[in-house]
């Protein structure tokens, strides 16, 4: 009978060492813009004021804050900025700074207009 208390209560331990061990673990962060939008985007410089528009190029968006975007693109031309963004209305689109970001979820919400340093960019989600 004491075998069988013993057992038991070490699984009884085990079970509280496990509860306790995932209050410990941080806490799940609620998705915010930057994760709805976070993601890879394919297009083309459409316009550009030091150069030719090109095709294929290729845009990484990756959350690096609460409603805030890195975008890092694999054309030498454009430069790699942070962008804060913010919903008005149904859109997406930069709340402040030189840059435009802009996705119209009722429009197409795959579809990224993106103005980075005098570069126009149209580029769809992938």
């Amino acid at each position: 009978m004491t075998r069988r208390i013993s057992s038991s209560f070490a699984m009884l331990l085990a079970a509280l060492v496990s509860l306790s061990t995932a209050s410990l673990a941080a806490p799940e962060r609620k998705p915010d813009l930057a994760d709805l939008v976070a993601g890879t985007y394919v297009g083309d410089i459409i316009s550009d004021a030091r150069g030719s528009s090109k095709s294929g190029v290729t845009i990484t968006v990756t959350r690096v804050a609460k409603d805030r975007v890195a975008i890092a693109c694999d054309c030498a031309r454009i430069p790699k900025v942070e962008i804060p963004i913010e919903r008005a209305m149904d859109a997406i689109l930069a709340s402040s700074g030189p840059h435009v970001f802009l996705i119209e979820n009722q429009r197409d919400p795959r579809r990224l207009s993106l103005t980075i340093d005098d570069a126009s960019l149209s580029l769809e989600k992938q």
